[in-house]
């Protein structure tokens, strides 16, 4: 479900946080999907149990889970969970776009691999 990349820069929690947004981007979860618990996902992806409880502290402060007390942590089906998605895309596009000008492409190029990506 969730693979780390150690090389990318980004943190293991941040890169948690982003995974579960993703998934639920991409319908691959939806609301009310339960979340494996901290200790599960931690020994998965060995990492620190401590890490996984502050991803999903982030995840639920932001709407995107909430808990259950003695169930554990589901996926959020509410207006927030989707704000937080969009918000997730509209960052990472943002930071192509940063990119692809620094590379010397032209707002006319960039306008031209949007509408490009829109028909496929």
């Amino acid at each position: 479900m969730i693979q780390l990349d150690y090389k990318s820069g980004q943190s293991i929690c941040e890169q948690v946080v982003n995974r579960f947004i993703q998934l639920k981007a991409l319908g691959l979860m939806k609301g009310g999907d339960q979340l494996p618990s901290v200790r599960a996902l931690a020994s998965q992806l060995s990492v620190n149990p401590n890490t996984v409880q502050k991803a999903y502290a982030i995840l639920e402060n932001a709407g995107i889970i909430y808990s259950v007390k003695g169930k554990g942590s589901f996926l959020s089906d509410d207006e927030r969970a989707h704000d937080a998605v969009r918000q997730k895309a509209e960052t990472d596009f943002t930071a192509a776009v940063r990119t692809a000008k620094s590379l010397g492409l032209s707002q006319e190029d960039l306008v031209t691999l949007v509408l490009k990506e829109e028909t496929t």
